[in-house]
C-alpha cells in the first residue's frame, strides 16, 4: 500500500531538487497528494490528479507527476496546472495563483469520457469510463469546471477548483454514458 506520507516525501524531494515548493494550503495539498496516491494505486504510476488518465502508461507518460508541463507552467505562471508545485514568489505570497491554460496537446487529452483514443493497443485491457458497470463506478461521478475545463472523477465536485479557484457551484456533472455536460 502506498502511503500519503510517501507520496508527500517524494513530492517534497522533487520540489526541493528543482527549486519549487509545495502548495502551502494544507487541505488543498492533502487532496492533491491523495489524488496522486490513488492514481498510483489504480494505475501503478502517479498520474497527475488534475487530468484524466487512461491507465495506459505510454499514453499517460506526459502526465506522470511531475508532469512534462510543470516546469514551463511554474516558470510562466508561478505554479503547475494543478498548483501542487509553486514558485517561491507564490509560496511567499508575492504572487497569486491564477488560471493556467492547458499545455497538453489536444490529441492526448480525454475531452469526452470514454472517447476512443489513438494508439491504444486494443488487445490490452482498457475500460473507458462509459463501459464501467454501476458497481465499478460506485458513487463517483465525472465533474467538469465550466470556467476553466478542469475535470475530476469523485463523489462530489471539489469545493474550489484547483486550477481556476472557481466555487463548486461552477462544476457540472458529466453524463458518463453520453459525455454530455449537465
Amino acid at each position: 500500500m502506498i502511503t500519503l506520507e510517501k507520496v508527500q516525501r517524494r513530492a517534497e524531494s522533487d520540489a526541493k531538487t528543482h527549486g519549487y515548493f509545495l502548495n502551502h494550503n494544507s487541505s488543498f495539498l492533502k487532496d492533491l497528494l491523495e489524488g496522486l496516491r490513488q492514481n498510483e494505486e489504480r494505475y501503478g504510476y502517479p498520474s497527475c490528479p488534475c487530468r484524466l488518465a487512461t491507465g495506459k502508461f505510454d499514453l499517460d507518460r506526459d502526465i506522470i507527476c511531475p508532469c512534462d508541463y510543470r516546469d514551463p507552467d511554474v516558470e510562466e505562471y508561478g505554479c503547475c496546472y494543478c498548483a501542487l508545485f509553486v514558485s517561491k514568489d507564490v509560496y511567499e505570497g508575492r504572487k497569486e495563483i491564477s488560471s493556467i491554460p492547458e499545455r497538453r496537446p489536444v490529441d492526448k487529452q480525454i475531452s469526452t469520457p470514454g472517447e476512443n483514443l489513438k494508439n491504444i493497443n486494443q488487445s490490452e485491457p482498457f475500460l473507458p469510463i462509459n463501459t464501467l458497470t454501476e458497481t465499478q463506478k460506485g458513487k463517483k461521478k465525472v465533474w467538469y469546471c465550466r470556467q476553466c475545463g478542469f475535470m475530476c472523477f469523485r463523489e462530489e465536485p471539489p469545493y474550489i477548483c484547483p486550477v481556476c479557484k472557481a466555487k463548486r457551484e461552477i462544476f457540472a456533472e458529466v453524463n458518463i454514458t453520453t459525455g454530455v455536460y449537465g
